[in-house]
């Protein structure tokens, strides 16, 4: 049995949206996947990406991915990976795939004397938050996210509100 993490390559982008489909299920966030092929494609293999992913493949077949980006925190003075969907695929689970991406992720972030590894994780999603807290990770309770989007966003846009 063999693992490989790499970086997607361009032509993959279809196989990238794949697997967000296929975690958008697994979240019961289906409806909510908008991307297309093309949007995928632009944002790792534009001519200046903002978007990167590792690919982890189990015996030369994809197992599941890291969806990141770089960001900044103005608290350390230095930018960090925010982890924007992690998957293995369900019939892959429990062979250390998760983790291999996550641990390709921590020594970019180490090697770049990046500040930090952060994400988001549902909040009835418990194997996975038990999973993360078993790496190190801490629960950030006292943070709640936001997001303005659709007729909200334009509106605000518009400096309505």
């Amino acid at each position: 049995m063999s693992l490989v993490i790499r970086r997607a390559r361009p032509g993959e982008a279809g196989l990238v949206l794949s697997l967000v489909r296929e975690l958008a299920e697994y979240e019961k966030l289906l409806h909510e996947v908008d991307a297309t092929e093309a949007d995928i494609d632009a944002a790792l293999f534009g001519d200046h990406p903002r978007l990167f992913c590792e690919m982890a493949e189990w015996n030369g077949e994809p197992a599941g991915f890291a969806v990141w980006f770089i960001n900044f925190s103005t608290f350390s003075g230095r930018s960090g990976i925010y982890l924007e969907d992690l998957f293995v695929r369900p019939a892959l689970r429990g062979k250390g795939i998760g983790k291999a991406l996550l641990v390709n992720l921590a020594k970019q972030c180490v090697a770049n004397g990046w500040s930090r590894l952060q994400w988001a994780v549902l909040d009835w999603n418990t194997p996975s938050i038990e999973f993360y807290k078993s790496l190190g990770a801490v629960l950030m309770d006292e943070w709640t996210v936001c997001r303005v989007t659709g007729p909200a966003l334009t509106a605000l846009a518009q400096g309505a509100r």
